[in-house]
């Protein structure tokens, strides 16, 4: 069984770029310790702490639509829904290491995992 190091998302809105193009498909990479310890040496983290979630991502997203580079400007413009997304599903494939869910059967009362699909996919 290997590693999986990246995982695909689909964003509930969408990265609009200069053009109006809306990008939702991605991927992003598993995080690396100096993943998160580079953005504190960062003036806009040290001069405001909310500032690393975007350095964060900017720099573990490797793909998102057909957009060339992602960096902390293309985050900043992302929807405060799209934020939100990415900070949970970051969350979950870091710490958890997967996309799956712990859930309880509102019926049974049975708990079981359920695989993720990204946002907008059945």
């Amino acid at each position: 069984m290997s590693l999986q190091t990246e995982f695909p998302f689909v964003l509930p809105r969408g990265y609009v770029d200069d053009e109006g193009i809306s990008h939702r498909d991605g991927v992003m990479r598993l995080a690396t310790a100096y993943d998160e310890i580079a953005p504190m040496k960062d003036p806009r983290v040290q001069n405001n702490p909310a500032y690393l979630a975007i350095i964060l991502l900017s720099r573990v997203i490797i793909r998102l639509g057909n957009v060339e580079h992602i960096n902390p400007k293309v985050i900043e413009n992302l929807f405060a829904a799209d934020m939100a997304y990415l900070q949970d599903f970051y969350r979950r494939i870091n710490e958890q290491g997967h996309t799956r869910l712990q859930v309880t059967c509102p019926h049974c009362s049975k708990d079981f995992e359920v695989e993720t699909a990204p946002l907008g996919e059945s």
